[in-house]
């Protein structure tokens, strides 16, 4: 099974790399854009993606109560397999 993990927006990777830190700091990881990650246990990496995409769900879950599904559809367009 091949796995792509590019993003799906163009240009998006600089946004994702910002938003990473953000919430590394957020959980106490200070400088983990440079921190060798073979030197982090897996739940503390897991924490962090983990964290990114319950912020991710909680900001699609707002715009969806209030109706703005168009920020949704604008933030992540949908991919579709081959």
């Amino acid at each position: 099974m091949s796995r792509n993990n590019a993003p799906v927006v163009s240009g998006a990777s600089g946004a994702l790399g910002r938003f990473k830190m953000e919430v590394a700091n957020e959980l106490g990881i200070s400088n983990y854009d440079q921190i060798d990650k073979g030197q982090l246990s897996s739940r503390q990496n897991g924490y962090v993606g983990g964290n990114m995409t319950k912020k991710m769900v909680a900001f699609a879950e707002q715009a969806l109560a209030q109706g703005q599904t168009s920020a949704i559809g604008n933030a992540s367009p949908t991919v579709t397999s081959r």
